[in-house]
């Protein structure tokens, strides 16, 4: 356990005011009261659904002896530091607290609304394959050397944050790479994180509304922040929102794209297919000329290819190696390709909202399916809005929708079910519904033709189904695998 002085954790910290002794031992830092330990030091942080300061007394209980606020309290014989934001408190106390483990790294940093997750593995891959060990954070988790440790978001709490670079850094990694999202960037997750090098791969409006950006303006604004953060910039030259994205940027900006106006552009794009790969290759010019291949389909993850060509070239990876990198990369539940049958092709994707569910059949459809069969459910507690959406998509674009459930969680399967296909009946796509999501894999595995493509589409790389607050083990590929062995 490390134990270090008060003073040298609220090193550099914003204080309104303080009653604390500076010599106390500080055993951890907490932001969640359950998990304090004795001479933890407590941070109140305020969120959507919880404000850390209703806890305070059960932090106490549990042996807390440091507590951090931004709201005025007094709690006799405890250390009391009063800050304007506990969320930058936790950030610049978690880096001392870690000993600013991202010094050690070289850090890449990532944010767009789609491709960060297909980025960080293709960057990961071409590192590795030139000899460079490198650990990742993101939607598929914490990558550690051999460990891969689950993460609740995107871009964990900025405590999280240090103690794996921490990690990452005993382990031996030279970089590490980071998904940033809106999120975690208007939370401070990333406060006074500085990266070598930020991407930025595309913008859509999936994240408006609900508990996440109010309006456009507000969701540009935060993902803007990676780039006042980062000594390089590599951005996608082609989308529409760039301009805004580097606007008042601080660093050194870079670009990429299917322009030759990009400083580093693709053309000529290939399709690639068997029963069990669908991919592409095209040319890659300006800054670096080669041929690549990567085992992922169509346009949108070229464009994240050439974010990671881009990065890669930059550091100083030679050509062959980012050749050769890139077409190693796999990433899990992305068009993720399950080995079943020589007749049909089955897709493991994250899809769970109309852009990206848009994006992976459109994109499927280009490889000239004898039908797309698309299965797919809607997330309980979350817009109506979007389940509507969903079922538009997905009966424009399919030749049968599957219909089932998706982390129903406090929502009854069927009422989602029913706002899916208000969706659907404004197209003439042909479904049917199967509310159990095993019986609906199943049935796609025993209809399937030849030449098919089944997409199992809202999971991705979960491997759970979370129905009225419980977390059941559920993973589409084992799933598969079963249903295959009884067949």
């Amino acid at each position: 356990m490390i134990y270090l002085k008060l003073s040298e954790i609220i090193n550099n910290l914003k204080i309104i005011e303080k009653k604390i002794s500076p010599e106390v031992q500080i055993s951890d830092l907490v932001y969640d009261s359950r998990e304090v330990m004795p001479g933890s030091a407590f941070v109140c942080l305020v969120g959507a659904e919880f404000d850390g300061h209703n806890f305070i007394e059960d932090a106490i209980k549990r042996g807390a002896n440091t507590i951090i606020v931004q709201k005025k309290c007094d709690f006799p014989g405890i250390n009391v530091i009063l800050v304007e934001d506990t969320r930058e408190a936790l950030a610049v106390m978690s880096k001392n607290f870690f000993k600013d483990p991202s010094s050690n790294l070289i850090t890449i940093g990532i944010t767009g609304t789609k491709g960060k997750t297909t980025t960080a593995c293709m960057i990961k891959s071409i590192l590795e394959f030139s000899g460079q060990k490198a650990g990742m954070l993101g939607t598929l988790g914490a990558f550690i050397g051999e460990r891969v440790i689950e993460l609740k978001n995107t871009t964990p709490e900025s405590y999280d944050i240090h103690k794996y670079l921490r990690l990452m850094v005993y382990s031996g990694c030279k970089y590490a790479i980071l998904e940033a999202s809106s999120i975690g960037l208007r939370d401070h997750r990333l406060y006074g994180f500085n990266f070598d090098y930020g991407i930025f791969t595309n913008l859509s409006s999936d994240h408006i509304g609900g508990k996440e950006h109010k309006d456009m303006e507000e969701y540009i604004h935060c993902k803007s922040k990676l780039f006042k953060k980062c000594n390089v910039g590599f951005v996608n030259y082609d989308d529409a929102n760039t301009s805004k994205i580097i606007d008042n940027h601080t660093c050194k900006i870079k670009t990429f794209g299917f322009s030759n106006k990009s400083q580093i552009w693709g053309e000529n794009i290939e399709l690639l297919s068997g029963s069990d790969y669908l991919g592409c290759k095209f040319k890659v010019h300006g800054e670096i000329n080669l041929e690549v291949k990567i085992s992922v389909p169509g346009k949108f993850n070229a464009y994240n290819a050439l974010a990671a060509i881009s990065v890669c070239n930059y550091i100083g990876i030679k050509d062959e190696q980012i050749k050769e990198g890139l077409a190693l990369a796999k990433i899990k539940g992305r068009l993720e390709i399950i080995k079943t049958s020589e007749k049909y092709t089955l897709i493991i994707d994250y899809a769970h909202n109309a852009s990206g569910m848009e994006n992976t059949l459109k994109t499927l459809r280009e490889y000239k399916p004898k039908r797309l069969i698309t299965m797919f459910g809607g997330g309980g507690n979350r817009p109506k809005i979007r389940r509507y959406e969903m079922g538009e998509i997905s009966g424009k674009f399919s030749d049968l929708s599957v219909i089932t459930e998706d982390n129903s969680r406090n929502e009854d399967v069927m009422d989602i079910i029913s706002d899916i296909k208000v969706g659907l009946r404004k197209t003439s796509g042909k479904y049917i519904v199967i509310p159990n999501r095993k019986d609906a894999i199943r049935y796609c595995i025993e209809n399937a033709k030849e030449g098919d493509i089944i997409v199992l589409a809202g999971k991705g790389h979960e491997t759970y189904q979370e129905t009225k607050g419980i977390k059941s083990p559920f993973d589409e590929r084992q799933i598969v695998n079963e249903i295959l062995s009884n067949m």
